[in-house]
């Protein structure tokens, strides 16, 4: 084990010797958000409702209107409107492919744990599980970032991440592209639950990077739910 340990820390120094980190937002060198630059940020110490008018609430769930949602409730750490978030998680996704960013983005919703007083004790019971990708967008990302985000989730909390059955059988358009409906019904049919023994009684947080309308997280927590899941919770690194 410690041999392991050894050769990445090796691997780290010369990548970091060779090919150095640079903060997104004031360049310093040493990473991609320095912790002067984290700490200017607008991260959350409340809860607010699935709607869209996003009802601030006193403890974390959902609003009478959204009681027919599968979610019980969301958890985000910031606005993806921060044009910092909006630049880390584009960069995570699309632009520069950075995995690294994993470990930054995954933080910022311990910090959100953290503030609004949930301790990680709270969540001791419950399993992780990220919103996949089809083959072809895995391929051409090279990695899940949601799943990447559930791996620092994982070892923070101490709870299990389980990427085996929650699965994505079909491609579909890009979310960002469409309108409310068009992503509910470009979302429809698109996962599988399998090893359903796996949730069956079991509280769930769904990891996710951006939430927008929704879609995405409700139609998964349904299936899980139908799975046998008792809870299904949306975790996010921003609300857009």
């Amino acid at each position: 084990m410690w041999i392991t340990e050894y050769l990445k820390l090796i691997q780290n120094f010369f990548l970091d010797l060779f090919f150095p980190k640079f903060c997104f937002s004031c360049q310093k060198e040493g990473g991609y958000l320095c912790q002067d630059c984290q700490g200017l940020l607008e991260i959350l110490d409340s809860y607010f409702c699935l709607c869209k008018e996003a009802i601030r609430l006193p403890l974390a769930g959902k609003c009478k209107r959204c009681s027919h949602k599968k979610l019980n409730g969301l958890y985000f750490a910031a606005s993806y409107q921060n044009p910092l978030i909006k630049k880390l998680i584009h960069n995570f996704k699309y632009e520069s492919f950075l995995r690294g960013l994993r470990e930054n983005l995954a933080s910022l919703i311990i910090i959100h744990f953290r503030l609004s007083e949930k301790h990680k004790t709270e969540f001791s019971d419950f399993l992780l599980i990220p919103v996949p990708l089809d083959r072809k967008r895995l391929k051409w990302r090279g990695f899940n970032q949601s799943e990447e985000i559930g791996k620092e989730l994982a070892k923070s909390l101490e709870i299990p991440l389980i990427t085996d059955v929650l699965l994505k059988m079909k491609a579909t358009l890009p979310q960002v592209e469409l309108s409310d409906l068009e992503r509910e019904e470009n979302i429809k049919g698109s996962f599988l639950v399998k090893n359903k023994e796996k949730v069956e009684g079991r509280k769930v947080l769904l990891i996710d990077d951006v939430f927008t309308t929704g879609s995405t997280l409700n139609e998964a927590a349904r299936l899980l739910k139908e799975a046998g899941a008792s809870q299904v919770w949306g975790v996010v690194v921003a609300r857009g």
